[in-house]
């Protein structure tokens, strides 16, 4: 039976916290446009931001929160931290109508599926806004923007035919593609910096890396419109604010997402599906060692009790 809210019930709050991916679901206005779905969902992308409580106190709505005093609470807004993707379907078509849907479903424990009904608004990279949400020690690798959702609905059903899964670790491929990138823009813009003129009145413009290197050359090449030619990024690409410095910082990712939770054998490959391969073959010969062991053991066997029947 599906009810539904004009806000986030409390006791809610603590499961959305709980999912570890979600979906939003945006539209353009021309008929003819792409509807599109997507997948969102890296560790502590998700905030919900709290109603002021009656006693005026400030919860904690992150992981880390106090799920009984969050029961007590209730939501009209969320945002999302948007990574870099290969397309901007989401900000292109918030910019033009501001219509946005965010779904969840539960994948453990008792079966749920909640929509949360909204508008958003994007603030990119190198905006205040977005600095407020997202300070440097906060922002992760990839990041180009911030979604804020005002919920005016929110629906919740009963997901009863949604299969179990168990969550086994977060993908970290993106997060890798997105250091080696910024960490491009960083060192070109020092390059820049250690070149330029001396002089307090003159105002440097970064210019972005040569040979298609950096992530904001990327945000210029694939990030700039939608499938339909709706405007998607606006300023990130442009913005002086330097990328992370995540090598000083000695952030990194590792193993590479695809092995992660496997041990490689020594002299191992981990790119792809090459160690799933090595792996594949590792069994079939344990398989085949197996069954040899087997037939040697029967074959044994069976020459003895032969040899005493025959005496």
């Amino acid at each position: 039976m599906g009810q539904y809210y004009d806000h986030i019930p409390g006791f809610l709050i603590p499961w959305i916290n709980a999912q570890k991916i979600f979906w939003v679901a945006t539209a353009p206005l021309s008929e003819s446009g792409h509807v599109n779905v997507s997948p969102k969902g890296f560790e502590r992308t998700m905030n919900v931001v709290l109603d002021e409580s009656e006693d005026g106190q400030q919860l904690e709505a992150g992981p880390d929160g106090d799920d009984d005093r969050l029961r007590k609470a209730t939501s009209s807004h969320v945002w999302y931290e948007d990574l870099t993707g290969s397309g901007v379907e989401t900000i292109s078509h918030l910019r033009e109508n501001g219509r946005i849907t965010v779904l969840f479903t539960a994948f453990e424990g008792p079966p749920r599926i909640m929509r949360l009904f909204g508008t958003g608004k994007v603030y990119e990279f190198g905006t205040p806004e977005y600095d407020t949400f997202l300070p440097p020690e906060k922002r992760q690798p990839g990041s180009r923007a911030v979604i804020w959702v005002d919920v005016h609905k929110v629906g919740t059903s009963c997901g009863y035919s949604i299969p179990f899964f168990t969550y086994k670790s977060p993908r970290v491929r993106l997060h890798n593609f997105a250091i080696n990138r910024e960490q491009q823009d960083f060192d070109y813009s020092c390059q820049q910096s250690e070149s330029s003129v001396s002089d307090s009145s003159i105002v440097v413009v970064p210019k972005l890396p040569p040979d298609n290197q950096g992530l904001k050359n990327y945000w210029k090449r694939r990030n700039l419109k939608s499938q339909d030619g709706l405007p998607g990024l606006l300023f990130a690409y442009t913005s002086p604010k330097p990328m992370g410095d995540w090598r000083s910082r000695g952030i990194s990712f590792k193993p590479d997402d695809e092995s992660t939770g496997s041990k490689a054998p020594a002299g191992a490959t981990t790119s792809g599906r090459g160690l799933v391969a090595i792996f594949a073959s590792e069994k079939v010969m344990a398989d085949v060692g197996k069954v040899l062991v087997g037939f040697g053991a029967g074959v044994l066997v069976t020459t003895v009790f032969a040899r005493l029947w025959a005496k």
